[in-house]
């Protein structure tokens, strides 16, 4: 007797609807952070402390990523998966060092070289992370530098061990599935 079950083999690639899909949802999870980020109240004054949404944030960063790390694992398209992971995680690492770098200059003026409006914290997030460093915006207090170096660090850890850590969940994703990648 055949089990009907058993004969609903996944294929070995996702097809294209898939691949739309997974990048479509990409797109919308760093495109609703950064829409929050434009949309959260952060104007009003001392309603929240850069460090506690820093410290709350990171929290918040690494549970969405090991959160992303379980659904690779338990994915039937880890590889797509990751992506996605890969994804919203660092949408919400830059929105949320965006955010800190806006209230710091809300709460300590002049903490950069300019005063900085939400495009200007979110521009200097970028370039911070990327490595690029235009240099227009610098920090200059030393909270300011403290937070810097702070995303610099994250973000060094983000590209290195998350990727492997990524990588890691993609290929115990694929075993689960009995489709070990060639070594």
């Amino acid at each position: 007797m055949n089990d009907p079950a058993a004969d609903r083999t996944e294929p070995a690639r996702p097809g294209r609807r898939a691949v739309v899909f997974a990048v479509a949802r990409a797109v919308c999870v760093a495109a609703g952070l950064v829409t929050a980020y434009y949309l959260l109240p952060l104007d009003r004054p001392g309603s929240y402390g850069a460090s506690a949404v820093l410290a709350c944030g990171l929290v918040a960063v690494v549970l969405v990523f090991l959160w992303e790390v379980r659904a690779i694992v338990r994915s039937p398209w880890p590889r797509l998966k990751a992506v996605e992971a890969l994804a919203a995680t660092v949408a919400l690492y830059l929105v949320l060092f965006a955010g800190v770098y806006y209230l710091l200059e809300r709460s300590t003026p002049g903490s950069f070289s300019e005063p900085l409006t939400r495009t200007d914290a979110l521009y200097f997030t970028l370039t911070t992370f990327t490595t690029v460093g235009f240099g227009d915006i610098s920090a200059r207090s030393q909270p300011g530098r403290v937070v810097t170096m702070l995303q610099m660090l994250g973000g060094l850890l983000l590209v290195g061990v998350a990727a492997r850590v990524l990588a890691g969940a993609v290929k115990a994703g694929l075993r689960r599935r009995g489709r070990e990648p060639p070594e």
